[in-house]
């Protein structure tokens, strides 16, 4: 089995882009076999710079790894199609010569005059077609000396010469058989007056000489697949499996999710952080949203296709042993942003304390916030760990260590003091500061024998402990907040806390 993803560098990868890398990715890994990274960049009025690194360094920061490709290397160099020029011309000539494609020399202004006889006529869509190509400039219609004539002077193109009264059928592996007749397609160009070729000529000269064996990509390629296969045939080679995945839909489910979305929606639509070069317009990723890549990768898999089994979280291992094309579904995948968060989630909780330090570190330096050991920020991360979603939200969920709470609270939340517990506090001060070993269990036995000694509830004692330390009223587990402070942390704020409150230590 041989796959491929073939990008435009048009811009950044889109993430539904990132799924289709993904399906082919795991169908490869699965079979063993290769998969190819190849650079469609054809259309050089599209070129964006710094668009293919992004894709290569967006699919690698995805996990998704490749066999071959411009970055790689490999058999089929080169990988990028604007350094296949030569190759694509040999084989449209050969269409010429077949009788499958035929020179056109018409002007702009000649195929405008077209259009607008078209749509004089009340044609909705004008095509160069069987019809049109009959009284149009072409090698079909001019005698053979002008034809050489023009040929030589250089301004050409080949078209695809669509055979008349066809029906055109292939299966697709996802939506079964497909049926197009040839009334409705039209010659499409094949090699432009440039010499570059479009996109139909280069991706099946290039998927039949890499030996590709399944295509597998979006839905908005469905329409063109009659023309490729058509090119199989006249090209006498043997033809690829197909396979038209769905679109990725907007939240709502009206159409493709798209960047405006997104930007509407508060969600990143990119994997990582674009700057748009032409413009210095920055588009947020996910990795910078505080994705995990394999958090990234899990969602994305489970747009489209579904288990055999009722779960939801794969490793990527675990993706590639029970993925499938037979469980793709023909429909398109709405996008749930509070999802992909969940699932992000569950990853982030089996993730190992010491990788989290890793890559927490980071963004902790990055907010100027106080040193700390990684000793320390590994406890900070278990207290976080469970209720955080992203990165950024574990460094938000232990506020409370680089924050000390400001005095006085809200009235509301005063409201919700005791006054026993604060009136006695001087007395709890003193017994955590002389506290010989600062242990979970240490603490927790004192704050129950000190609330037991006044007959007071737990349920009295601990919101009151909290706002004095925290501020706040929910969080981790006091006995944990109170250990990963420290002792002359947690006896500096509950003093700071008392003197607010009119009461003064006893000593």
């Amino acid at each position: 089995m041989v796959v491929r993803f073939a990008p435009s560098p048009t811009g950044p990868l889109h993430i539904g882009g990132v799924r289709t890398a993904l399906y082919n990715y795991l169908l490869a890994r699965k079979h063993g076999g290769r998969f190819i990274l190849r650079i469609e960049d054809t259309d050089q009025t599209r070129y964006v710079p710094g668009a293919e690194e992004y894709i290569i360094e967006a699919l690698t920061w995805c996990g998704i790894t490749f066999d071959e490709g411009p970055h790689i290397g490999g058999p089929h160099a080169p990988y990028r199609q604007s350094e296949r020029k030569a190759i694509y011309a040999q084989y449209a000539h050969l269409l010429v010569e077949k009788g499958w494609a035929y020179y056109a020399f018409d002007t702009e202004e000649e195929l405008e005059e077209m259009r607008r006889r078209f749509e004089a006529a009340g044609m909705v869509a004008p095509q160069y077609n069987a019809i049109t190509r009959s009284y149009m400039k072409n090698s079909l219609t001019l005698p053979p000396e002008e034809v050489q004539e023009r040929l030589q002077n250089g301004k050409y193109v080949i078209r695809f010469l669509v055979p008349r009264g066809r029906e055109v059928r292939f299966y697709d592996e996802i939506r079964g058989w497909v049926s197009v007749h040839t009334k409705e397609m039209d010659d499409k160009v094949l090699l432009k007056s440039d010499g570059m070729p479009t996109y139909h000529l280069a991706n099946v000269v290039d998927d039949h000489l890499m030996g590709v064996t399944h295509v597998i990509r979006g839905e908005e390629w469905l329409p063109s697949t009659p023309l490729h296969v058509l090119l199989y045939e006249a090209f006498e080679w043997e033809m690829p499996k197909f396979a038209h995945l769905p679109l990725l839909l907007r939240p709502d489910g009206g159409g493709k999710l798209s960047k405006r979305d997104g930007d509407q929606l508060g969600f990143p639509v990119f994997p990582l952080r674009w700057r748009d070069p032409s413009t210095g317009e920055v588009s947020e990723g996910y990795r910078e949203r505080g994705f995990l890549p394999e958090g990234v990768v899990n969602y994305l898999a489970l747009l489209g296709w579904h288990p055999s089994e009722n779960r939801e979280i794969f490793t990527i291992e675990e993706l590639i042993e029970a993925f499938s094309l037979e469980r793709v579904s023909k429909a398109g995948a709405r996008f749930d942003f509070e999802k992909a968060r969940w699932v992000n989630q569950q990853h982030l909780r089996a993730v190992p304390t010491a990788r989290l330090v890793e890559l927490i570190r980071p963004l902790w330096e990055a907010r100027g916030l106080p040193p700390v050991s990684d000793e320390k920020l590994s406890m900070l991360i278990e207290l976080a760990k469970e209720r955080a979603a992203l990165l950024p939200e574990l460094i938000e969920s232990v506020r409370f260590y680089y924050e000390a709470p400001t005095f006085p609270l809200s009235s509301e939340r005063e409201g919700k003091l005791n006054p026993a517990l604060v009136e006695n506090l001087s007395e709890w001060i003193v017994a955590l500061r002389e506290l010989q070993s600062w242990t979970v269990e240490n603490i927790e036995a004192l704050v129950k024998h000190r609330a037991k000694s006044m007959g007071l509830p737990l349920g009295k004692v601990l919101p009151t402990l909290r706002l004095a330390l925290t501020g706040e009223e929910s969080g981790a587990s006091l006995y944990h907040i109170i250990h990963v402070l420290g002792q002359g942390e947690v006896v500096r704020r509950l003093e700071r806390f008392v003197e607010v409150y009119g009461v003064r230590p006893r000593v």
